[in-house]
């Protein structure tokens, strides 16, 4: 005998209630398309703090004076899709063309990955500065990481993957910058020490205040503004060139681009983007 578990429906108004609250609060999207996931996301929620309906759920968001179940709401429905070196050619491009010329400088270098996910842009970026910026040791080198999933900030954190996750990755780094692990019997990689260093992980919804004063040389902001509208787009941009440093870069994700907003940005090449 098998037990079926009880998928709780979202009507119209309540899917249009939750969407409401979403862009209110993380500025996100919650086009048709993403009902079924919300939908099938959030019955976990309700599960597991044993309500009945989605009418009660969108009662408790609006009672919990702790944001607590917001978060784990925001937890839920955010998709963490990323890699090692994700799309590579913003890496090679700071290697080649960006990385040389700082490096005959011995001042502080900033950077900030925005939605960092699960720690790979972070750690992918604090590997190239590593690689590629002459005479890194010593140099005042910090990331900021931050993303608005609790959950996965967690997993940023403790630096340990899957090793599938370093498949691709060439052998010579992976060396250098991870070592072998168990994690429940399974062999996975943990970042080193020295990368981990680098990089600090916090929460931080980008729709709110920025604790941060920069300014930063680098800012990372890739495959999240996908969830905005153009309003919201152009709102953030703008605060992004506010907290660059003069030369300091923008990259946006491959999907993205600033055409139709308007931005103080200089065009570089696809994707990438310096303030004067």
């Amino acid at each position: 005998m098998s037990l079926s578990i009880v998928t709780t429906e979202l009507t119209d108004a309540q899917f249009s209630a939750l969407s409401r609250l979403v862009k209110q609060v993380a500025g996100i999207n919650l086009h048709e398309g993403k009902r079924e996931l919300v939908k099938s996301r959030l019955n976990k929620r309700l599960r597991h703090l044993g309500l009945r309906d989605f009418n009660q759920y969108i009662e408790y968001l609006a009672a919990d004076t702790t944001a607590g179940e917001l978060t784990a709401m925001l937890d839920a429905i955010s998709t963490n899709l990323t890699s090692f070196f994700r799309e590579n050619a913003h890496f090679e491009f700071l290697a080649s063309s960006v990385l040389p010329a700082w490096g005959a400088s011995a001042r502080p270098l900033r950077a900030w990955s925005a939605g960092c996910s699960s720690g790979e842009e972070a750690y992918t970026l604090a590997i190239c500065l590593q690689e590629n910026l002459p005479k890194p040791a010593g140099r005042d080198v910090r990331i900021l990481a931050t993303d608005l999933s609790t959950r996965v900030l967690n997993k940023a954190a403790a630096g340990v993957y899957d090793a599938d996750r370093l498949e691709s990755m060439p052998a010579a780094l992976r060396g250098r910058y991870f070592t072998p692990v168990l994690r429940d019997g399974q062999r996975c990689f943990q970042v080193s020490d020295g990368i981990r260093r680098m990089v600090t992980f916090g929460r931080l919804n980008l729709m709110e205040a920025w604790p941060m004063r920069g300014p930063f040389d680098l800012i990372f902001c890739r495959n999240v503004m996908i969830y905005f509208d153009k309003a919201t787009q152009g709102a953030l941009v703008n605060r992004f060139h506010d907290l660059l440093a003069s030369g300091g870069l923008l990259f946006i994700g491959h999907s993205e681009s600033l055409t139709g907003i308007q931005h103080r940005f200089r065009y570089v090449q696809p994707t990438v983007y310096r303030k004067p």
